[in-house]
């Protein structure tokens, strides 16, 4: 996480407290809002990079929120 509020500081010139705060807020919505599969693995990329992100799992869950019929 570190990473990104690195570029959010660097991105838009905000001290790094105030980034720290916006990327946990974003995080937690987007955990709201993102189907189980994909908001479980959030902290895992965030905090192992891609080795630890199973996108057979993310592909699955994202590909049935575009299968509704």
């Amino acid at each position: 996480m570190d990473e990104l509020i690195k570029l959010v500081v660097a991105k838009t010139g905000i001290s790094e407290s105030i980034a720290k705060v916006a990327v946990e807020t974003v995080l937690s919505f987007l955990k709201t809002k993102l189907p189980a599969p994909v908001a479980g693995q959030i902290d895992g990329l965030l905090a192992g990079g891609a080795g630890g992100l199973d996108l057979g799992s993310i592909g699955g869950a994202l590909g049935g929120l575009f299968d509704k019929k």
